[in-house]
């Protein structure tokens, strides 16, 4: 039975958290890793979340995945294909490790791109995040049992500021 959408306030131990998963990663993966990213909501210092740190591995091109799918092996993480989401491979996360989603990019992902450029964008503009806050913990009480409901939700907000981010990201200098 899937356990249902709780949304709790920002924990400064998220990053921590991330920090050291990410660690072990980087040594397993050795080269075959280009950076660990902290993305999603625990990445974002103040906003309110499900408590699961989400992370993407970054690695130099598609190419590399099966390599790295082996090496993600004995750490027991086990890839579970993109999930419908191009360009984003998820894995399940190993018994007893902190929770976390771990995901697997090529460095050139546009779902990469995506996952930093809102990440990015909520960490400079609180406004967003004080927004975003209210409308996660909203959609959490009507959908609490419904995850793929609490998720549609959020599609709205999240492509809206998407398109600011990109939209700030083309200004000129000295343009705001």
């Amino acid at each position: 039975m899937p356990q249902p959408v709780e949304i709790v306030e920002y924990d400064p131990r998220w990053p921590l958290i991330f920090r050291q998963l990410s660690a072990a990663l980087q040594d397993r993966l050795g080269p075959l890793v280009l950076r660990v990213e902290h993305i999603g909501s625990t990445a974002v210092p103040g906003l309110p979340a499900k408590p699961v740190v989400d992370m993407d591995v970054v690695i130099p091109a598609g190419a590399d995945l099966a390599e790295v799918v082996a090496a993600l092996r004995p750490l027991g993480y086990l890839h579970e294909g993109d999930l419908g989401i191009t360009g984003r491979e998820a894995f399940s996360a190993p018994e007893g490790a902190p929770e976390h989603h771990l995901y697997v990019c090529a460095a050139d992902s546009p779902e990469l791109a995506r996952h930093l450029a809102f990440r990015d964008y909520l960490r400079t503009h609180p406004e967003s995040v004080r927004r975003y806050a209210e409308l996660k913990r909203d959609l959490a009480l009507r959908h609490r049992d419904d995850r793929s409901a609490y998720t549609e939700g959020k599609t709205a907000f999240i492509t809206a500021t998407l398109d600011r981010a990109r939209a700030e990201a083309h200004r000129p200098p000295g343009r705001g």
